[in-house]
């Protein structure tokens, strides 16, 4: 259902001043690829901003995504058993409220992609379920092919996505150093 859906608006490689552009346009839920650059802007723009972590995460930068983004609602790409204890564990730590998470799944079969099988993503589902009191399981982000991560935004909805990333409809092309 189109009502139901959540844009994430990508903002990897850009300026704070074109996030806060982008706030105070109303829009609220922002996503960020790398820790680093998650936990260097987080700091410099309202609380009320919901982050989401959309890149590949390393279990030892775990902790300073943790610790360096209080208002972080969601970890789209939990991958493995390992990154969802060391995430449960880091949430617990600060005692914190359950942190939302998606369970990433390469339906592509790129190699070069990250994500479980999706042989695996049933039982990475439950363990995380099971397992990891302080993590709240909600849903799937699937890898589909290159040709499709560029598609139009309402195919994207027509297929069932509930949370759709966009960034440079929003904030314009990356620039690439």
């Amino acid at each position: 259902r189109p009502d139901q859906v959540k844009v994430v608006a990508v903002s990897k490689t850009k300026p704070v001043s074109l996030l806060r552009e982008v706030y105070d346009a109303g829009h609220r839920c922002f996503g960020e690829n790398y820790v680093q650059e998650i936990v260097e802007k987080a700091p410099q723009l309202p609380e009320d901003i919901e982050w989401h972590f959309i890149g590949h995460l390393q279990s030892n930068k775990v902790k300073t995504l943790i610790n360096g983004v209080p208002n972080l609602a969601m970890v789209e790409t939990v991958d493995d058993e390992k990154i969802a204890n060391h995430l449960d564990r880091a949430v617990g730590n600060l005692g914190r409220k359950p942190l939302k998470v998606l369970v990433q799944v390469n339906t592509s079969g790129e190699e070069t992609k990250s994500g479980v099988e999706p042989s695996g993503c049933l039982e990475l589902a439950k363990h995380v379920i099971e397992n990891c009191r302080n993590l709240e399981f909600s849903g799937l982000m699937t890898i589909g092919n290159i040709d499709y991560t560029s598609t139009p935004e309402n195919f994207k909805i027509e297929m069932g996505s509930t949370i759709v990333r966009i960034g440079s409809t929003i904030f314009g092309a990356r620039e690439y150093p």
